[in-house]
């Protein structure tokens, strides 16, 4: 989609007033984060990750709903999912890596295999990548720090833990539901909710649904409908049953 026309007068603001200094416990104080993520569980987990590292976080389901984000406030580190339901988060990527007022970390993420996906993320214009799941508190602070200004990182030594997120696996459920209403859109591939599961399946580590998602590449446009319908319906009667 091409991006929205802007004029000096809806150029993206960035935050007015002091920006907090942040510290060890919180090293992402000050920084606000836009995560463009389709997947609700993918999402609530970088929420907890960026609020326990003391940064604001906002989010867009899908390129248009960035666009306009994007349009009314700068964020500090932008975070895009691969692929979303209108477009390629590639292209987001790359006009973002281009902008005047560039984000400062600038990371893609996936559920498909980094072998993948990565290099293009890299060559589109990311500073780096975050494979699902995206769990860790030191892996999501560090691909963050590692690419933000001196300036804006925390002074001093800072302790590396393993503390970990786990988000509400009601928004598992609601993953799946959402994935059975893109089937019924005939605007969106069931080649994009195969891949869509293939990341849920990442995220919510259910090695059953990863292998069967995997097992797809072969099919036809039309046997995929089907078998995606049943994969869905499986996992949403599995959920109602516990």
């Amino acid at each position: 989609m091409p991006a929205p026309h802007t004029t000096d007068t809806d150029q993206p603001r960035p935050d007015l007033g002091a920006r907090p200094a942040p510290t060890a416990q919180r090293p992402l104080l000050g920084q606000t984060v836009l995560l463009v993520e389709d997947s609700r569980f993918a999402s609530e987990a970088v929420r907890l990750l960026a609020l326990r590292s003391g940064a604001r976080i906002r989010r867009a389901d899908c390129m248009a709903s960035a666009e306009r984000h994007l349009l009314t406030y700068r964020p500090g580190v932008a975070i895009v999912d691969l692929g979303l339901p209108d477009g390629s988060g590639l292209d987001l990527i790359a006009r973002l890596a281009r902008a005047t007022q560039r984000p400062n970390v600038l990371l893609a993420t996936s559920g498909q295999a980094p072998d993948a996906v990565e290099a293009e993320a890299m060559a589109a214009g990311a500073d780096g990548f975050l494979p699902k799941p995206v769990e860790s508190l030191a892996v999501f602070q560090q691909a963050i720090l590692r690419h933000l200004p001196q300036d804006l990182r925390p002074r001093g030594l800072r302790v590396i833990g393993s503390e970990s997120v786990e988000p509400d696996r009601l928004a598992l459920s609601e993953d799946l539901i959402h994935a059975d209403r893109l089937l019924s859109d005939e605007r969106v591939s069931p080649r994009f909710v195969a891949e869509f599961l293939t990341g849920l399946a990442r995220t919510g580590h259910d090695a059953v649904l990863l292998a069967e998602t995997q097992g797809l590449a072969a099919r036809t446009m039309d046997e995929l409908r089907p078998v995606l319908r049943r994969l869905i319906a499986e996992r949403l009667d599995d959920r109602r049953v516990v």
